[in-house]
């Protein structure tokens, strides 16, 4: 028991880090129908920002969490605006195919600009706990970073939540996610509340990084590939487009994932992610809290 409590702590950790990541996936979604699959890059490019900004200008963690989510907020309005907005009325493949050459873009762009190596951030930055308890007779541990990223999480999630339900902004995004015409009509700026839709998702994007890269004690160029393309599978098993689904998709594909390697092995955790994504659309194709809908033709 004490084993699976482990397991379970270590899925919480992981999946907050997806859950961050999938709600910009989400949202972006929720208002285009656009998978925006230089998500991940947008991640990846927040974590060198805060690295950058704790190891040059010798900011504390805080500072550089700030500064990574600015500066990644303002990346994704750019390719909202460049890449995304003049293919707003053209076919979704168009837009798609674009999202994936953003997503090639920065990569490579990263590999040529900062160099293959792998950087870790300054040691100390994070006081490192441990919390010890006995409970039914095994051991449980703990990490301060571990409660870090929970309580970030967390935190982030609650803002986002009284945003999109108590502010004009998040008001004008859920209009324009309901009928984009009806919401133009009732004086409603759509291109600025989509932008306004990136930056968000984008500034959550960094926050992840910052996380992920204290969690694996690692970041590289290529770092945002693989957890944006999981943290894309969480949307859509808690149901693309609806933010409640993002988290508890993030949540429960951090604790397979950890069950999966706990009791499993660690190299089978990537491609059963995927098993679960296809049964997952096989069963129930809206995701765990998505509606199927009926449309006629």
């Amino acid at each position: 028991m004490a084993g699976f409590l482990q397991q379970l702590i270590n899925g919480l950790s992981l999946g907050s880090i997806y859950a961050l990541i999938a709600l910009g996936y989400t949202m972006v979604y929720g208002i285009i129908q656009l998978i925006n699959f230089a998500h991940g890059e947008i991640m990846m490019v927040g974590a060198y920002v805060a690295f950058f900004a704790v190891v040059v200008l010798k900011l504390n963690i805080w500072w550089a969490f700030l500064i990574a989510m600015a500066s990644s907020a303002l990346l994704g309005v750019i390719i909202e605006r460049i890449a995304y907005r003049p293919l707003r009325n053209a076919p979704r493949l168009a837009a798609l195919i674009t999202a994936i050459g953003v997503s090639l873009l920065l990569q490579n762009g990263g590999l040529m600009v900062l160099g293959a190596d792998y950087r870790s951030y300054p040691a100390g930055l994070i006081t490192k706990k441990q919390f010890i308890f006995q409970i039914f007779g095994g051991q449980i541990t703990i990490t301060s970073l571990q409660i870090l990223i929970f309580a970030v999480t967390v935190v982030m999630m609650l803002i986002l939540q009284y945003i999109v339900r108590y502010t004009r902004t998040g008001k004008a995004m859920r209009a324009v996610s309901f009928d984009k015409t009806a919401a133009k009509l009732m004086g409603i700026n759509v291109d600025t509340t989509i932008s306004v839709t990136f930056a968000l998702g984008s500034g959550f994007a960094a926050v992840a990084g910052i996380l992920l890269g204290l969690y694996y004690n690692t970041i590289h160029p290529l770092m945002g590939m693989m957890p944006g393309v999981k943290a894309f599978v969480a949307a859509v098993i808690g149901g693309i487009g609806i933010i409640p689904g993002a988290m508890l998709g993030g949540f429960s594909l951090g604790i397979f994932e950890a069950m999966v390697s706990g009791y499993w092995s660690s190299k089978l955790r990537d491609p059963i992610v995927f098993i679960l994504l296809i049964i997952v659309l096989l069963v129930k194709p809206s995701g765990l809290l998505g509606r199927n809908e009926t449309e006629k033709v």
